[in-house]
């Protein structure tokens, strides 16, 4: 995949064109939009995800105001090599990534794993990261998280029984609204139509289950070590990742801020909800 001629990026996400980076002998693929200065905003994905999982509308906000980059995991989409199987070795690739593009000041958007992979890099790269913001996501060891596994394995059998599509169960609530606010999200993530990335394979993604799996199972985070301004946002009925460790997360994180919980909403909370965060996330995220 060759990396295309320097231009203006195109400010709507469902057209941006993939782009190649090698780091360490392995190719990363990423998307890039928005205005070219201003501090980057890293958008890190959730299990499973690939490029063309994030919702149009949240990173078309975005990048109104910022320079928003998305990328495919080591071994996952269109990237190459082997995915890790623990959160901190996704980060290090992570950060890998970040200086790659020449970058030594970013902010992050976590959702989810991405989350837990945000919380790794302020911790060890405490000079790279300005901001961050934390969403549908908990600490190390928060309660609930281990069981992603057994969750994600369970209502992906329940979509295929039913044909539907396993984030219609997982990522948002099973009432009026939220079956209507799932349905306008997966519409929405059909709306890029050329070049579209590949899905993640069966290896990479049970790679991310055991690295989630540990995540969960690990002794309680020491969060005092995130010093940064911190928003942490999610709907009030998560169940992959309860949304208790949200209210957590905004406690003990040192400056740590909370989104109202969004109504009627779960795991996929800022994207049914993009209206309200997209403009909260970008006065957060303000210099």
């Amino acid at each position: 995949m060759s990396t295309p001629s320097s231009s203006p990026a195109p400010m709507s996400y469902k057209n941006t064109p993939n782009r190649s980076v090698s780091v360490r002998g392995v190719t990363f693929v990423y998307r890039q939009l928005g205005p070219d200065d201003g501090v980057p905003l890293i958008l890190l994905n959730h299990l499973s995800a690939v490029l063309d999982n994030w919702d149009p509308r949240v990173v078309d906000g975005l990048a109104a105001q910022r320079p928003v980059i998305t990328f495919d995991n080591r071994g996952v989409g269109a990237s190459g090599g082997s995915t890790p199987d623990t959160i901190e070795a996704m980060a290090r690739d992570a950060v890998l990534l970040i200086r790659a593009l020449g970058y030594d000041k970013v902010d992050l958007l976590g959702l989810s794993m991405g989350g837990f992979i945000a919380q790794v890099i302020a911790v060890e790269e405490p000079d790279l990261v300005r901001k961050l913001v934390l969403a549908g996501t908990g600490p190390a060891g928060g309660p609930g998280i281990d069981k992603v596994t057994s969750l994600t394995i369970k209502d992906t059998i329940k979509a295929v029984l039913t044909r539907k599509d396993p984030k219609q169960y997982l990522f948002f609530t099973d009432t009026a609204g939220g079956r209507q606010a799932a349905h306008a999200f997966l519409d929405r993530l059909k709306e890029r139509t050329d070049d579209r990335d590949k899905a993640i394979s069966l290896s990479s993604f049970r790679a991310q289950l055991k690295a989630i799996h540990h995540w969960g199972r690990q002794a309680p985070a020491d969060l005092s070590r995130i010093h940064q301004p911190v928003l942490v946002a999610n709907g009030e009925s998560d169940r992959m990742v309860p949304s208790v460790n949200t209210v957590d997360l905004a406690v003990r994180l040192p400056q740590g801020e909370l989104e109202p919980l969004y109504p009627d909403a779960g795991h996929g909370g800022i994207f049914q909800h993009h209206d309200r965060f997209v403009p909260r996330a970008l006065e957060f995220l303000e210099p």
